[in-house]
């Protein structure tokens, strides 16, 4: 394959295999009949012309939006663990300063021990991220322990997904 073609992505399991699509019909007060009336989401009428704008939103069955037990699991381990950490340094942080400071064992001005912590539960934050975008999203493969091709994997369909967004709305 050449490396400026694009690549086909697999579906995940849990991924929407139909793409939702929205039409817009508008029908007058005296047309609807009773067979439109179950699809519609929304209806607004407009006072000027008697018309009404149904929204058509083709629904997904739960089984294709949640995202598997297993999957689930391996992203709330990784968090916890890429989160834990961080933030359990950053609360270390107080204790050890707290040491420090009733023994005199040296002078640590309180702006270090405020950016020391700041630091590490920043690093929590990122923890939660990368622990969702580091796991593998497919039920089958466990990926690797610290999840590097899992996160440039998972980094490239939310960045397609933004994009393909982006550009429906534009």
């Amino acid at each position: 394959m050449a490396p400026d073609a694009p690549q086909q992505r697999n579906p995940l399991p849990f991924e929407p295999s139909k793409k939702r699509q929205k039409s817009v019909k508008h029908t007058t007060k005296a047309s609807e009949s009773a067979q439109d009336l179950p699809l519609q989401k929304s209806k607004k009428a407009d006072k000027s012309t008697g018309a009404t704008t149904k929204i058509d939103r083709t629904p997904f069955n739960k089984e294709e939006m949640v995202v598997p037990k297993v999957v689930s699991n391996r992203m709330a381990r990784r968090m916890a663990l890429f989160c834990g950490i961080p933030t359990a340094l950053g609360m270390a942080t107080f204790i050890a300063s707290y040491i420090i400071k009733s023994y005199a064992l040296f002078k640590l001005p309180n702006v270090v021990v405020l950016l020391v912590s700041i630091g590490f539960f920043g690093l929590g934050i990122l923890g939660l991220s990368y622990g969702v975008l580091s796991a593998s999203w497919d039920e089958e493969r466990i990926g690797s322990k610290l999840g590097g091709q899992e996160f440039r994997t998972n980094w490239g369909r939310m960045m397609s997904a933004w994009r393909s967004t982006r550009q429906k709305n534009v």
